[in-house]
């Protein structure tokens, strides 16, 4: 599951939110001319560009004042850039690159007005306020719907709506207090990419595996493999509330992936996978009575990353690559992503589908109320 940024805002039933994205790819073929092109890709680079410095004038040209659809579009750029640049100052971050590579999907041209459905990779980079830190890389995949319009002989944006996972309140991010103080296993696992333990002979859980699947099918975001694309051999379900479990079933159940036995309930057909496998919360009942996991500790930001007698160096620290991440909102699990590994400070990066993401630090994109379920898969 995940939740649908729409811009206009409308109030919609779910399955007519779902069903956005897919009318706009829908639309007619026909070849998209240099002109559009070239304008997509301003506009997603002068986006990127704005995420690092904002300068009013590096958006202003692609939007209309007048159109209140328009404006919308733009003030969501605008706290966009505001979230991530408040999530870095917290985290004792610099945020120190940004670039997007934007690829047009269809355009379907009517009178002054054309309907774009465009995906973009998003590639940002971090350093800690330290000397001689290393520039950490991630990358974010999003699928966009914009309708363009004519005016002097140039497009603007009218309307767009897309699935955002930056889409969140500057304003309820945790502070982190301390840089990250992971076990030592765990830094010596950031250094090389790989988590401690990775070659263990069980032939129960494959980490290694696990990890590599997620990383070559994360889809659109930057980083990912396979030609950014998922694994043709599951139904995707980003548009029937979201494919983050099923990928998380993917990653430690598929004999690619972690190899994890299919049983009692959670299983993967022909025609698509069953509750246990596609849901959130039904997943995460399945992970802990079935035995494949243990939870952690269930906590807010706060409450898993400061140290306790139970975890001296905090709940997160606990964590290994290949283990799972399941964010609560409202009582419901609401998201799940895998961690792939560390970064040179030992903070935790995840993979997930909807929004895509590969490598990211595990809490962009959530704020404060946010309860994460750190899981365990026994090994």
């Amino acid at each position: 599951m995940y939740r649908w940024l729409v811009i206009p805002i409308f109030v919609i039933a779910c399955v007519a939110v779902s069903s956005i994205p897919q009318y706009a790819f829908s639309a007619d073929k026909q070849t998209v001319d240099k002109e559009l092109t070239t304008f997509i890709q301003q506009l997603f680079a002068n986006r990127a560009k704005y995420l690092l410095r904002q300068e009013d004038g590096l958006l202003r040209d692609f939007y209309m004042p007048e159109r209140a659809s328009s404006m919308r579009a733009m003030k969501h750029e605008q706290m966009r850039a505001q979230y991530v640049q408040t999530w870095v100052k917290h985290r004792q971050l610099r945020l120190a690159d940004a670039a997007s590579s934007p690829r047009v999907i269809r355009a379907h041209k009517r009178n002054d007005q054309v309907f774009v459905s465009a995906v973009d990779s998003l590639r940002l980079g971090y350093t800690y306020n330290q000397p001689s830190s290393q520039v950490e890389l991630f990358g974010i995949g999003t699928r966009h719907a914009l309708t363009l319009i004519r005016k002097n002989g140039s497009w603007k944006v009218l309307r767009e709506w897309y699935l955002d996972p930056l889409e969140e309140n500057p304003d309820l991010i945790p502070k982190l207090t301390e840089l990250p103080r992971n076990s030592a296993s765990n830094r010596v696992n950031a250094k090389t990419n790989q988590s401690s333990g990775l070659h263990s002979t069980s032939t129960r859980y494959n980490r290694d595996k696990a990890i590599d699947y997620a990383n070559k099918y994360a889809g659109i975001a930057w980083g990912a493999g396979n030609n950014h694309r998922y694994n043709p051999r599951y139904r995707d379900y980003t548009g029937q509330g979201g494919d983050c479990t099923n990928f998380a079933s993917q990653c430690i159940g598929d004999q690619e992936g972690g190899g994890l036995r299919m049983k009692g309930g959670w299983h993967h057909y022909r025609s698509g996978g069953s509750k246990a496998w596609v849901q959130t919360d039904a997943f995460k009942n399945f992970l802990l009575y079935s035995g494949y996991g243990k939870v952690i500790k269930k906590g807010s930001y706060t409450g898993i990353v400061q140290a306790s007698n139970q975890h001296p160096n905090g709940a997160w620290a606990g964590l290994k690559a290949g283990d799972l991440i399941g964010y609560e909102l409202n009582g419901d699990i609401d998201h799940f992503s895998i961690v792939v590994g560390f970064d040179a400070q030992g903070y935790p990066l995840v993979n997930s589908h909807t929004a895509d993401r590969y490598r990211v630090p595990f809490d962009l994109g959530w704020d404060k109320y946010t309860m994460y379920w750190l899981i365990h898969i026994r090994d």
